[in-house]
């Protein structure tokens, strides 16, 4: 019998692979051929499942995307606050190596999106999503005044951190510091003590 191939399991390991050539060798790198050099596919197989460049830079950046939302929906949600924040940030910081492979392709797309309004598009979609999770998180926990408020800060601090991690990586420890201050003046110390609730 032919072997049965999984479309979408090919199309995720080749977005797979173009997030990590991103990150170690930047976006101008990316092409059909290197990132069918990086899958050990020929061109003419990953454009079985991308057609061109663009396409496969969608996928790539939807699947990041994805991820990232998959790390936040796996934050305890019963911690305090202030934690549960704190904790949901982290999993947007470059701290470790896969996570620093998808900051360094996070800031290529936005850089890229700026030209290109689908990628632009999904970019938007995925910045929407968070904000309104951390806002009903925010509300949940008794900040119904100033969840939105708060949240597009959230996203403001965590996308700057990330970008001075990108290239300050002997700072983190310094900007995990300031990441606690930052949170102290969001969260005053009288809501720490709240819970987020499911």
């Amino acid at each position: 019998m032919p072997k049965t191939v999984d479309r979408e399991e090919q199309r995720r390991q080749i977005g797979a692979a173009l997030l990590q050539l991103v990150a170690e060798r930047g976006l101008d790198e990316v092409s059909v051929r290197t990132v069918a050099a990086a899958t050990a596919r020929s061109p003419g197989a990953v454009q079985k499942y991308f057609r061109t460049k663009d396409e496969m830079l969608t996928f790539a950046a939807e699947l990041a995307g994805e991820r990232i939302e998959r790390r936040m929906a796996e934050v305890d949600t019963a911690l305090p606050l202030r934690q549960a924040l704190r904790d949901l940030i982290l999993t947007t910081l470059p701290v470790d190596a896969e996570r620093r492979a998808e900051a360094t392709a996070q800031l290529a797309f936005a850089v890229h999106a700026a030209h290109h309004p689908r990628l632009a598009a999904i970019r938007r979609q995925v910045d929407q999503d968070i904000r309104e999770a951390l806002a009903t998180w925010l509300e949940s926990a008794g900040h119904e005044a100033h969840a939105a408020a708060v949240a597009d800060a959230v996203i403001a601090l965590s996308d700057g951190l990330a970008l001075r991690m990108l290239y300050t990586p002997q700072e983190h420890e310094h900007l995990l510091t300031v990441l606690d201050q930052a949170l102290d003046t969001l969260i005053p110390a009288h809501g720490t003590a709240q819970h987020l609730r499911k």
